[in-house]
């Protein structure tokens, strides 16, 4: 007897393979069958066979989908909806008057540091967006578009159209531009990005390299990754093994019901390329901060009026944490949301608006993306015991003023931001940072080694974007946490690294 492998489709339209005996010749010869050998055969011969047929869990719960359609359905039905961004962008660079200046020899015998000038060069960026509506707005990755001098949009019917700037926010890394074409355009479905699970599959589509519409597929592999890019930023990305490389950057990451749940914006490579790692911001973020873009044309963050830092297990046995999650609470800006809703150093914030907080990032990033004014329950744990708060937040460009007496306070600095001739000495190519305009006697900065005219350009290795940066970036300090800062002394020009540690 031997047995005949059928392929068959269920009505829930998941393939299946079913085995029928077949009268005729045996397996094994012409003597008795090896039932054993026939059963392992079978086993990992059915293993194989169920490989692809996967039901998709993105799906809706009960309903099984067949990858082998619904991932050309996913791409045919989006493909519409994505562009491909082209952008020009102009800088003035300063380089040496004669190429040889930089050369060591030359500097050695004529001990000249050489002449420079100012050269105006283009450069040009390639990326892609979503059409959100009809009216043609488009959302993409504001990395791809500030400071864009000329940006086209090449629509995926093969149609070219210039686009306008609408708003740009630099904390989540998002933009939106807008088109006009005089007719009705197709537009993305946008999903929910907190009912994403691990595991869940997920379909890429963009322009990486410039190669237009390609479609790439993989599964979600973790949420809320954090402190992937500029540490002041907002960060809860979703991490991806669907391929993104340089040109995906604003492109759709979607569910298997074709729905945007994500706005891809990063890879993480040592090679510049695909890795199996990558990231998009969560829809949910990115579809309040777009709207705000289009009615307000700026974003307004909401902001708590404290600094926090992680529960480690050395801090969990000294508040008597059962838990090991939750934010603890290092410092509380004076007149802020969180005074006035009673909240003190030494508190552990476990819930912000019904979620658990996991860490010091979840909560601040909670809080950013709450509308400004709204009320909201706290719970923290004070001295052992659970209690609930109510917090009004406030705007973070009120509380930011707030935010300068914290660098006078934990630096012992008072500072102004850099001018732009000013930033170029450092260089780095870097531009921002600020410069020292008055030391305390014996401050942090003071005992570092700082005098006045000092410039600040980096902090921990990110980029100072000026003195509101700063300020929320020492503001978030735990307590003996020493950084490390980029600076230029005033005297030399040179550049080097200093360490201080904040009161």
């Amino acid at each position: 007897m031997s047995y005949l492998w059928e392929r068959r489709f269920s009505c829930s339209g998941v393939t299946k393979y079913c085995c029928h005996e077949r009268l005729g010749r045996k397996l094994y010869g012409a003597g008795d069958m090896n039932k054993e050998k026939v059963f392992g055969f079978l086993v990992a011969l059915g293993f194989l066979f169920f490989l692809p047929t996967v039901s998709a869990p993105a799906v809706e719960q009960g309903q099984c989908v067949d990858l082998t359609t619904v991932i050309a359905k996913v791409a045919r039905e989006t493909i519409p909806a994505v562009v491909h961004i082209d952008v020009i962008q102009s800088k003035e660079v300063i380089t040496p008057m004669f190429p040889f200046e930089d050369d060591p020899f030359f500097q050695y015998f004529f001990n000249a540091p050489g002449l420079r000038r100012k050269v105006k060069k283009e450069y040009r960026g390639l990326g892609t967006g979503v059409i959100m509506d009809a009216e043609g707005h488009i959302l993409t990755n504001h990395h791809l578009v500030a400071g864009a001098d000329d940006m086209t949009i090449l629509l995926a019917d093969g149609t070219s159209h210039k686009a306008e700037l609408v708003g740009i926010e630099a904390k989540t890394d998002l933009a939106v531009i807008k088109i006009t074409t005089g007719g009705n355009l197709p537009a993305v479905v946008f999903g929910d990005s907190d009912s994403v699970e691990v595991g869940h599959w997920v379909v890429a589509i963009g322009h990486p390299r410039g190669l237009d519409q390609t479609v790439t597929q993989g599964i979600i592999s973790a949420k809320h990754r954090r402190g992937i890019l500029d540490p002041s930023s907002y960060q809860d990305f979703l991490q991806t093994d669907a391929a993104i490389n340089p040109g995906n950057s604003g492109g759709p990451l979607l569910n298997l019901k074709g729905e945007v749940i994500g706005i891809n914006a990063a890879i993480v490579s040592q090679s510049g390329g695909y890795e199996g790692i990558g990231f998009a911001i969560p829809s949910n973020m990115a579809l309040r901060i777009a709207r705000e873009l289009i009615s307000k044309g700026k974003v307004e963050h909401g902001w708590l009026g404290v600094s926090v830092q992680d529960i480690t297990p050395e801090l969990a046995k000294y508040f008597k944490l059962k838990a090991k999650r939750g934010a603890l609470v290092a410092d509380v800006a004076a007149g802020g949301p969180g005074e006035k809703a009673g909240l003190k150093r030494g508190d552990v914030v476990i819930s912000f608006k019904g979620r658990e907080i996991a860490d010091a990032t979840s909560l601040l990033n909670e809080a950013a993306v709450t509308p400004v004014g709204a009320e909201e329950k706290i719970v923290i744990v004070r001295e052992g015991r659970e209690q609930e708060l109510n917090i009004k937040i406030d705007r973070r460009e009120e509380g930011a003023k707030g935010y300068l007496s914290v660098l006078r306070e934990r630096l012992g600095i008072e500072a102004r931001e850099l001018k732009q001739n000013e930033g170029a000495r450092d260089k780095s190519g870097s531009s921002g940072g600020v410069a020292l305009t008055w030391l305390e006697a014996d401050g942090p900065m003071q005992k570092a080694g700082f005098e006045l005219n000092d410039m600040l350009l980096q902090m921990d290795g990110a980029r100072i974007r000026g003195l509101k940066d700063l300020a929320e970036r020492v503001m978030s300090l735990g307590q003996d946490q020493r950084i490390t800062f980029l600076a230029v002394d005033h005297r030399s020009g040179r550049a080097g690294y200093v360490q201080v540690k904040p009161r």
